[in-house]
C-alpha cells in the first residue's frame, strides 16, 4: 500500500460504502495511519491509497504517539455546513503544495467507527477543513477543485507538473494504464 499522487485515477474515484466492518478493514486502517504518519499528514482518505472504500481517517496532532487524537471515519455524511472560511490546505496527494481553499466554517458529521458505532461530531476550525477536505476525496473531489481563483492560477504549472511526472511512471511500468487502475477499483469496491 502507498499513497498516490495525481493524477491517479483512484483520486477521482467515487467511493463505495462499507458494507462490513472486519479483520480486512482493520488492517486497512491500521496501514492508512502508518503511511499517514510517515507522510507527515493529519488525514488520509482510502482513495488516496488506492481503494475504493467510504473510509478516511485524521489525527490532527500528526503524532503517531497521541492514539487518543486518532479518529476512523467510516461511511462518512456531513450533515450540515455553516458559514464561510477560507484558508490554506495541502494533499498527502500532492507532496509540497498548499494554496487557498474556502471551505465551511463548521460542519456536523456523522460517521461509523471501527467498533460499528454510529458517532456525531460539531466541529470547527482545522478540524472541520480536515473533515471536508477527506469527505471531498471519497466523492473523487480533490483540494485543487475548491482553490481560490488565485491560487489555481499560481498553482496550475505544479498541478501539470503531477500530471506529467505520473504520466512517466506509467510510461515506466511503476503504474498501469488508467482502463487497468479503474477496473481494478471496480473488482475492489464489488468484493
Amino acid at each position: 500500500m502507498e499513497i498516490v499522487q495525481y493524477s491517479h485515477p483512484a483520486l477521482r474515484w467515487k467511493s463505495q460504502p462499507i458494507r462490513e466492518i472486519n479483520a480486512d478493514l482493520r488492517r486497512v486502517v491500521e496501514e492508512m495511519f502508518e503511511l499517514m504518519y510517515a507522510a507527515k499528514g493529519i488525514g488520509l482518505a482510502a482513495n488516496q491509497v488506492a481503494l475504493p472504500y467510504r473510509v478516511f481517517i485524521l489525527n490532527l496532532s500528526a503524532d503517531k504517539d497521541v492514539k487518543e487524537e486518532e479518529i476512523v471515519f467510516i461511511n462518512p455524511e456531513i450533515l450540515r455546513r455553516k458559514g464561510t472560511t477560507e484558508g490554506e490546505e495541502g494533499c498527502l496527494s500532492f507532496p509540497g503544495m498548499y494554496g487557498n481553499v474556502k471551505r465551511a466554517a463548521k460542519v456536523t458529521i456523522e460517521a461509523f467507527s471501527l467498533k460499528g458505532e454510529c458517532f456525531e461530531y460539531s466541529l470547527d476550525d482545522l478540524a472541520a477543513r480536515a473533515v471536508q477536505h477527506e469527505s471531498d476525496h471519497l466523492d473523487g473531489v480533490l483540494f485543487i477543485d475548491r482553490l481560490t481563483e488565485s491560487s489555481l492560477r499560481e498553482l496550475s504549472p505544479v498541478i501539470a507538473g503531477f500530471e506529467s511526472q505520473f504520466r512517466r511512471w506509467q510510461a515506466e511500468g511503476r503504474y498501469p494504464s488508467d482502463e487497468a487502475i479503474r477496473q481494478e477499483l471496480a473488482r475492489l469496491e464489488s468484493r
